[in-house]
């Protein structure tokens, strides 16, 4: 018998029940059970109960505020030029980049703008939510044994509230194979600033890498007081030891304790975020994509990341009950923090500012773009220029 059936039989036996006998009222529920397959307690209930009129179907709850289907076109050109931020990132940011986006490509309406700006970290990561995607990474570190021993673990060391302290590694775009000769990527993280510093080595020598810190150092805009790494024989050699120590002020060295990746969170986060959300896992084995990479890095996508990307920064853990509460201070770009800094110059903080008045972080971000179009034809042509 099918619902619908058993429905119309049921609707019946209760109208007839309603105003039947003792007598009467005992075949009805001999029916209820023997058609319906009720127990008798059960054909009573049935049975007794009255027949409800349908109800008009309403929403309750608070009223809907935050349309998706109105604010996802606007916010997701904008989501997607952050490098797809969380909630409470993009929210720090969007009182800057909305009238960026009103300069670069068009105005938003103005009750669309007002939600936006008025929405809060966890209203935008429900809007988004559909639009999510993740992705995963890889690691290749190869231990260097010749200094380890005289090259202390990073422990108490560290002046961790003063900029100049950083944090380095480098990651392989080599395409799952470490054979032969490919683009190494080396990443630096300032501790207390965030501020990041991205180059693009041709293998990973010691002098190459020499080279490209001496490079990231001359554009830091603050002085450089401690380097941190893995293990990595790139890292841990006398060419970096010497120029680190052989200077009116050295430079303090440290490590990473050996499989031990937590000892540098900070890069490895930036390892994903800053290298291979944009720079993928392909390839890199033509050596010509080198200038091009650094010159991306130290200028728009450079200027992006300090200037125009907000981030987290724990400020304090607390103790709740056995339990570990980390706590977090508001979201801020990297060029804000700087700016925050005591051991940067009056003179530097002047020009950072004059150099983000100059800049509009959609503008670099279609530069990026074009950019990286370019880098990728240049990676799949073979060195010389032919195909």
């Amino acid at each position: 018998m099918s619902q619908t059936t058993r429905k119309e039989v049921l609707t019946k036996l209760r109208r007839r029940y309603v105003h039947a006998g003792r007598e009467h009222k005992r075949k009805l529920l001999n029916q209820a059970v023997e058609l319906l397959g009720y127990h008798r307690k059960a054909a009573i209930r049935a049975l007794r109960t009255s027949e409800r009129e349908p109800v008009p179907f309403s929403i309750t709850g608070r009223p809907l505020t935050y349309e998706p289907e109105r604010l996802l076109p606007w916010l997701r050109p904008i989501w997607q030029a952050t490098d797809y931020a969380c909630g409470r990132r993009l929210k720090a940011m969007l009182p800057e980049w909305i009238p960026a986006y009103e300069e670069h490509d068009r105005r938003l309406p103005g009750e669309v703008k007002d939600q936006l700006l008025r929405a809060s970290g966890r209203t935008l990561d429900r809007l988004l939510q559909p639009l999510r995607l993740q992705g995963a990474g890889r690691s290749l570190t190869r231990p260097g044994t010749l200094l380890r021993h005289q090259i202390p673990i990073r422990g108490s060391v560290w002046e961790e509230g003063k900029a100049g302290w950083l944090e380095v590694d480098t990651v392989a775009l080599c395409g799952g194979s470490t054979a032969g000769e490919f683009v190494w990527m080396l990443d630096a993280v300032d501790y207390a600033t965030t501020w990041v510093e991205v180059r693009a080595l041709w293998g990973r020598g010691q002098a190459a890498t020499l080279e490209a810190l001496q490079d990231l150092e001359a554009r830091l805009p603050f002085p450089l007081l401690g380097l941190d790494s893995d293990n990595g024989g790139e890292f841990l050699n006398y060419h970096v030891l010497r120029w680190l120590q052989q200077r009116p002020r050295p430079v303090f060295m440290t490590r990473s304790r050996p499989h031990k990746k937590d000892d540098n969170a900070h890069i490895e986060q930036k390892n994903w975020t800053h290298v291979r959300q944009h720079f993928g896992y392909e390839r890199h084995d033509n050596p010509e994509v080198v200038p091009l990479l650094n010159a991306l890095a130290k200028g728009p996508y450079g200027q992006l990341l300090n200037y125009f990307h907000a981030s987290f920064k724990l400020d304090h853990k607390q103790y709740d009950r056995g339990r570990i509460q980390r706590v977090y201070g508001p979201p801020l770009t990297p060029w804000a923090r700087v700016l925050a800094s005591d051991q940067v110059s009056a003179q530097t903080k002047q020009r950072l500012r004059a150099d983000k008045a100059r800049l509009n972080p959609f503008a670099l971000q279609r530069v990026v773009q074009r950019s990286l179009q370019q880098i990728a034809t240049r990676r799949r042509a073979r060195p010389g220029g032919g195909r």
